[in-house]
């Protein structure tokens, strides 16, 4: 993920052709080649002195070669100066600050427990909320319907919620069709399947017919990419084994009590298990998709349009603070901020253990995965076209979908890109990509192609 642009780096692109290093054509080389970091500047008001700053030096040198040279010739803080003599920087910085008027201060926002969440949580002890000018009062909510239900019902102002959650709800897949949005993606990776001890010796998922399975939600990707790993394995998910949703705080005594042989969940739960020497982790979810969404910040779309300017100050908000989670120096303060009871009510070092990537897997290894959970905001609407894919592969819903029509609509990726290029971030030029789950291509615009090429679907 690209962070806030700092107009006088001349290492830095204020475009987005090239990477920031200057080595590759695009951020996707470099990203190959290197983990980007993200660096938040030291202040609010330096933050929006950088993004008018940017907006005035991308009209004065269109190209970076030449902001380079002037930068190098003069200096930053003599370039800044300069500058100032013939644009009131400082004034225009005030003016971007204030925006328009917020409608509605108080704001109540759902959350499961959960380290999807991290951002939307940590956004309150943290002070992110407040930096834009929001009182947020985030709820810690006992399951995913309830979470849907409260936000339908207008109980929250908007949610944590899965990733497939807003499709459904505005496809009326589990509940009456409203019109939702996700303009944001929370996390991504973050996800294990996780077996309990008894079955260290079965890896093999062609052994796991007859097994229980829990999952969070019937519409979630842990749901969908269970699925996936064992139909890939040639495993029936519907006729092989049983698959059931149980609330994440729940997954762990139901694998002690042995009341399911394993699960695909969210952390905190897998490392847990480990934690409490119930379980061990079989696979990340990233070895599975690397990259995957998981969670997301979402919104009526009625909440979007009747208070937009609450919603911007919102998304900017989970925005920012998205960016400081993806900032691997930062993991261990962010597990301090949310294990409290009224958080994530965990130790911090499982915290810790997840959001560090080196962990114990259960088998008595010491695990490195730096990436095993990050944090992007785009919501890629190929992404939502692919939910879409495994909806009507796994008997969700029916009939013809106009896939492009409700991915843009419900994921909000041009306006997120809009808002990120306000805050000085450098969103991605298009709003779909391709991706590989399990060694196979998807191509969004190929999406009922993809489905027929599955052996093992719901029959129709």
């Amino acid at each position: 993920m690209s962070t806030f642009d700092n107009p006088f780096d001349p290492s830095r692109p204020l475009h987005s052709t090239g990477c920031a290093c200057g080595r590759h054509a695009n951020d996707a080389e470099h990203a190959r080649d290197s983990q980007l970091q993200c660096v938040p500047v030291e202040s609010e008001e330096k933050r929006y002195e950088n993004v008018v700053a940017s907006a005035v030096m991308r009209q004065l040198f269109p190209q970076d070669a030449g902001r380079r040279a002037f930068l190098k010739t003069l200096g930053a803080s003599t370039a800044f100066a300069a500058l100032s003599q013939f644009f009131p920087l400082k004034m225009a910085t005030e003016v971007f600050a204030q925006g328009g008027p917020i409608e509605k201060k108080d704001l109540k926002v759902g959350f499961i427990p959960i380290t999807c969440a991290t951002p939307i949580i940590m956004a309150k002890p943290m002070g992110f909320y407040e930096k834009y000018g929001l009182n947020v009062e985030v709820i810690k909510t006992a399951g995913w319907a309830v979470i849907r239900d409260k936000t339908i019902n207008k109980e929250y102002d908007a949610a944590h919620m899965l990733s497939p959650m807003p499709i459904a709800i505005s496809m009326g897949a589990g509940s009456n069709a409203i019109p939702y949005t996700m303009p944001a993606v929370e996390n991504i990776n973050g996800q294990a399947i996780t077996l309990a001890i008894k079955h260290k010796d079965k890896r093999d998922p062609k052994d796991w017919k007859g097994f229980k399975f829990a999952v969070p939600f019937d519409y979630s990707m842990h749901n969908y990419l269970l699925r996936y790993y064992l139909a890939e394995h040639g495993i029936d998910p519907d006729q092989d084994v049983q698959i059931r949703a149980v609330p994440p705080p729940e997954m762990v005594a139901n694998l002690r009590a042995d009341n399911i042989d394993g699960f695909l969940g969210p952390d905190p739960m897998n490392q847990r298990a480990v934690y409490d020497g119930v379980g061990f982790i079989h696979i990340l979810s990233k070895d599975i998709w690397e990259g995957h969404p998981c969670c997301a910040f979402a919104a009526s779309k009625e909440f979007v349009t009747t208070t937009p300017n609450t919603y911007a100050a919102l998304l900017k908000a989970i925005i920012d603070a998205t960016a400081f989670a993806h900032k691997a120096e930062n993991r261990k303060q962010i597990a301090e901020a949310i294990a409290p009871a009224n958080y994530l009510n965990q130790p911090p070092v499982v915290l810790e253990q997840i959001l560090t990537g080196t962990f114990a897997d259960g088998l008595g290894n010491i695990v490195t995965q730096p990436n095993r959970v990050d944090f992007d905001p785009f919501p890629w609407q190929s992404f939502a076209v692919w939910i879409m894919t495994q909806m009507k592969r796994w008997g969700q819903v029916k009939g013809d979908i106009d896939y492009n029509k409700i991915a843009s609509e419900v994921y909000l990726a041009t306006d997120t890109a809009k808002l990120m290029t306000e805050m000085g971030l450098t969103p991605p030029k298009t709003t779909t990509k391709t991706f590989v789950v399990m060694n196979k291509t998807f191509d969004p615009s190929k999406p009922e192609e993809y489905i027929a090429s599955f052996k093992i679907k719901k029959a129709s």
